[in-house]
Formats: C-alpha cells, sequence, structure tokens
C-alpha cells in the first residue's frame, strides 16, 4: 500500500512538542529502563567491533596478515550493533506512538522483536546511504570536470549539492516512522517521505532546529541527559509525523 499523507499537511512545531513531551511523560521509566537495557547490550558489540578494528589498523601498520580473530571480532561487532540498535529504535517508536495514542506502554511493548519492521528500516537507511553517496559522486565527478576549466568553477557543484542534501535530509526527518508505519516497502519510503514533507518542508527543517537545540540543552547534562533526550525527541518526532502522514498504522506494527 503507498503511503499518502493523511494528515491535514499542516505541522505545529509547538503542538508537537507539547504532544511528545506529554507522551514521554505517560511512561516516562518504561522509556529509561528499556533505553538502558538496550545500552547495556550495545556496549559489549560497540567495544568488540573498536577492538576489532584497532587490531586491523595495527596490522594494516606493520604490513602483515590480516588475523581472522580481528575480522571476525569486527563483523560479530558490527552486525549485533546493528541489530540491537534496530531493536532499540522500533521498540522507541513503538512505544511513543502507543503513548501519544493514550495508553501507557508496558516494557512488552518495546522489547518485541520484529523483524519485518527492523528490515524495512535497515532498509530505508540504506537506500538514504545510497542516495547520498552517488549524489556526492556525482558532484565529485563534476567537480573534477570542471575544476580542469577553472579551479574556481569546482565551488559551483559543492554548493548545488550541499543545498540538495539539506533538502533530502529534511525531506526524510521522519524516515523512522515512516519505514516503520507509512509504508510496507522499504524502496517506497524515500519517496513517501519527500511527498508527505514537502507541503510543509521549512516547518519541518524549524522542527529539526528546536529538537537540535533540545539536544544541546540535554547534553549540558551529560550522559544523564541524553539518556532522556533520546525518547523524548523520538516521541516529539513521531507526534510532527502523525500531524502530517495521519495516525494510522498502515504496516501492522502495532499488531
Amino acid at each position: 500500500m503507498a503511503l499518502t499523507s493523511a494528515g491535514d499537511s499542516r505541522l505545529n512545531v509547538l503542538q508537537a512538542v507539547e504532544e511528545g513531551w506529554a507522551a514521554f511523560c505517560r511512561a516516562p521509566w518504561v522509556f529509561l529502563l528499556f533505553e538502558a537495557l538496550s545500552a547495556v547490550i550495545l556496549l559489549p558489540f560497540a567495544a568488540l567491533s573498536a577492538v576489532g578494528g584497532a587490531r586491523l589498523a595495527a596490522v594494516n601498520e606493520l604490513m602483515v596478515v590480516h588475523p581472522v580473530g580481528a575480522w571476525m571480532a569486527l563483523i560479530v561487532g558490527v552486525i549485533g550493533y546493528v541489530i540491537v540498535a534496530l531493536w532499540t529504535v522500533v521498540g522507541l517508536t513503538r512505544g511513543a506512538w502507543l503513548s501519544l495514542e493514550g495508553r501507557k506502554p508496558c516494557f512488552a511493548d518495546f522489547t518485541r522483536w520484529d523483524r519485518p519492521a527492523s528490515a524495512r528500516l535497515l532498509g530505508s537507511a540504506i537506500l538514504l546511504a545510497i542516495l547520498v553517496a552517488v549524489a556526492g559522486a556525482i558532484a565529485a565527478l563534476i567537480g573534477a570536470g570542471l575544476g580542469k576549466l577553472n579551479e574556481a568553477l569546482t565551488v559551483i557543484p559543492m554548493v548545488v549539492v550541499a543545498i540538495f542534501f539539506i533538502w533530502l535530509l529534511v525531506t526524510q526527518k521522519f524516515l523512522i516512522q515512516v519505514s516503520l508505519f507509512g509504508t510496507p516497502k522499504a524502496t517506497a519510503t524515500i519517496g513517501a517521505g519527500m511527498k508527505g514533507v514537502n507541503p510543509s518542508w521549512w516547518m519541518v527543517l524549524w522542527l529539526g532546529i528546536v529538537e537540535g537545540v533540545i539536544h544541546s540543552i540535554a547534553a549540558l547534562f551529560s550522559y544523564g541527559g541524553l539518556l532522556v533526550v533520546v525518547p523524548v525527541v523520538l516521541c516529539i518526532s513521531t507526534a510532527a509525523y502523525r500531524q502530517l502522514f495521519g495516525s494510522e498504522d498502515r504496516t501492522g506494527l502495532l499488531n
């Protein structure tokens, strides 16, 4: 099913912030407990990948054969980290959605593994990364060609691609929510985000700035502030998504 904007296509940033904060306050300790649990599970995989990467870097400097153990540590660490990160994002987003609907999510709502949803989210993120990489590569090639004519001309593709990146990243502000609730096809996520956000592009940009300010304030309180701000901002983004795209779960994530 293709995603169509079921909301009124008008974003009220202040209302999204108020609704997101209220959603977090319905079950703050459940949000934080699940986030802390996921952080504890993530740490060993992050450490494993870091150790493997450091070992491979050291081997490169010595110009010797790469040890199999280092490769295994890096691969297992990265795969484990990605799987746990997907589980965390899906769980937090599901909890945010339930809370925005006036329900108090329980811990089981966060911890339930949803393979199709995780696969959609991963696929959408990969597609976005490929799109960004291709655009950057094209700009670099054009810049190299123009540079042979006049070095000053290399600035033109850099400016154009920078504008494109800003526009693209704003249109994909709700990539998580569109992937999990908006469309069952990862390949449709990018286009659905553009279609839903473009009518309110400037307001979505303003929402991103507001969330950035919230992150900056939370950073002043070190790890405690960052622990709280992640579910709060996710609740705010989900509330804004519901304004623009509607409050229907089109993928059955809540089932």
